[in-house]
């Protein structure tokens, strides 16, 4: 049996998985990822733990911590899982979105966009040969929010409705961070010239932009960085 983990800056997904199986998967607050442990059971069975983390590198020794056996922390590398990784310095690129580069071009074996949308949207490229040609990152929705809170003076904190021509700060503020992270999307796909490729969605954001996006061809995607990790994990021990 093998653990999976996804470490992000805001949330920490969980599965347990035997062969291609997954028996068991959750979530917890970054800030609760010592209860980790506790949700699982009993970990004896464990074989390998497999993990990719953005999270702060004391968050990475909380979870090195709480086992016995030895936590794989990924880093992507220039060539993995049928992916090539275009990346100036390949071990730069985040290992969530290397993990998600690499589920989607299994999912779908050709040219795709993958958009992961969380505490940050990343908007990436894979073309139908696998090879990854770069991509953008920009502030969630939550945080382009709360940037304009924090960052004004008269501004506190609202919660706003989508609207084409907003007619209150509220939902001006919210239908500029759904504009902005819709507008990057659409541009990111637009530059990919392959408008017969698929958008894979994923993060937490994902259901709140799909809506604005139903018109290109958009499938969303549950879990696809502990995808792309299994993956790595069984290649590593092929």
């Amino acid at each position: 049996m093998w653990l999976l983990i996804d470490a992000g800056n805001t949330r920490i997904k969980w599965a347990l998985v035997k062969d291609d199986t997954w028996l068991r998967n959750g979530m917890l607050p970054i800030d609760r990822a010592g209860e980790l442990a506790k949700h699982l059971g009993d970990t004896s069975q464990l074989e390998q733990i497999w993990a990719s983390s953005v999270a702060s590198e004391k968050v990475a020794e909380n979870i090195r911590a709480l086992f016995s056996q030895p936590v794989k922390f990924i880093i992507a590398s220039e060539m993995q899982c049928g992916v090539r990784n275009h990346y100036c310095k390949a071990t730069q690129l985040g290992s969530d979105r290397w993990a998600a580069l690499i589920a989607a071009w299994h999912l779908i074996g050709h040219a795709c966009l993958v958009v992961n949308s969380g505490t940050a949207t990343t908007i990436d490229a894979l073309t139908s040969q696998g090879h990854f040609l770069g991509g953008v990152i920009l502030p969630g929705v939550e945080m382009m929010q709360s940037s304009l809170v924090t960052g004004t003076a008269r501004i506190g904190p609202m919660h706003g409705q989508y609207a084409p021509f907003p007619q209150s700060t509220a939902d001006a503020i919210l239908s500029g961070a759904l504009q902005a992270s819709c507008g990057a999307i659409r541009l990111q796909y637009s530059l990919l010239k392959n408008m017969s490729a698929p958008i894979i969605m994923c993060g937490g954001a994902a259901a709140t932009l799909y809506p604005y996006l139903n018109d290109l061809p958009v499938q969303q995607v549950d879990n696809l960085v502990l995808q792309g990790l299994l993956l790595l994990a069984q290649e590593a021990n092929a």
